[in-house]
């Protein structure tokens, strides 16, 4: 059986399947983890979902902001709605509630010991070393899968609480913990989020660092995949791979094929691009 993960398709439904093409993906052995971010801005986010999730036992995604933001639209928390009239054809299907509730059931990360490698969407703060950031995620599913969702759908937005403690609660603790899984791309060197920076490394301000470079991360030994950040592109630096390769921008799309024993390794296309950057 061969592992894929795959980057963040954003609903471009043609380039994925030009990407599983690609790699031969064979449904009756192999198995596909996507890193989240599945809809919103690309041409056919309804087909996406649909796809992924008739797929069953042998696709599973982690959830991303951009499947969250579908998610709180979904519950009638409109305070980001902009320039996401991609996902109304989710919202109008007549497998809406469907759809929905799978999604929803998603997990915020995903683990094999036999591959030993994590799935996330976006990043972990230095201060979670990876049993902890397990159990936040499971914190954040057990929310999202239960009578709290509409209530968390309604408060998920907003940058704080920046620091971790272990002794946030209620919806301040969630909203951190989604921060992270969903939103993280950088951190200052004493480990607060700096959610408003989003450009490639080199770009930002003095004083923040990617979260998988802040000195003393405790996940440093810990082999870690995600997504969610297409101006920094493929990148393998230590025991992390980021996989978000800008498919929606006109960049590649990119699947990391991950043996049991062997260092994984990307398979890329090129794609037409379906957003210019900043739409």
């Amino acid at each position: 059986m061969a592992l894929y993960a795959i980057g963040d398709i954003q609903g471009c439904y043609d380039d994925l399947q030009r990407l599983l093409e690609q790699i031969r993906f064979d449904p009756a052995k192999d198995r596909l983890w996507f890193a989240g971010d599945l809809v919103n801005r690309g041409p056919d986010s309804l087909r996406v979902l649909r796809f992924v999730k008739g797929l069953g036992a042998r696709a599973d995604s982690v959830l991303g902001n951009h499947d969250l933001h579908l998610l709180a639209l979904s519950e009638g928390n409109l305070r980001h709605r902009g320039k996401d009239h991609t996902l109304d054809p989710i919202l109008n299907a007549p497998d809406r509630d469907e759809l929905l509730h799978w999604l929803r059931h998603r997990p915020l990360l995903k683990r094999s010991r036999k591959r030993n490698i994590t799935l996330i969407h976006a990043g972990l703060p230095p201060q979670w070393d990876l049993q902890t950031a397990v159990a936040c995620a499971r914190e954040l599913e057990t929310a999202l899968r239960g009578d709290t969702f509409h209530d968390y759908c309604r408060q998920m937005y907003g940058n704080e609480p920046r620091q971790w403690s272990p002794r946030l609660n209620g919806m301040p603790r969630l909203r951190f913990i989604t921060n992270c899984l969903t939103r993280l791309r950088y951190c200052d060197r004493q480990g607060r989020l700096a959610m408003r920076e989003k450009g490639a490394p080199g770009s930002r301000n003095h004083g923040i660092l990617p979260w998988f470079r802040v000195p003393g991360r405790k996940t440093r030994n810990d082999p870690i995949v995600f997504g969610h950040w297409s101006t920094l592109g493929y990148l393998q630096e230590g025991r992390v791979h980021a996989i978000d390769t800008g498919c929606l921008w006109g960049g590649r799309l990119t699947a990391l094929k991950v043996p049991k024993k062997r260092p994984p390794r990307p398979i890329q296309i090129d794609c037409p691009g379906s957003c210019t950057p900043g739409e």
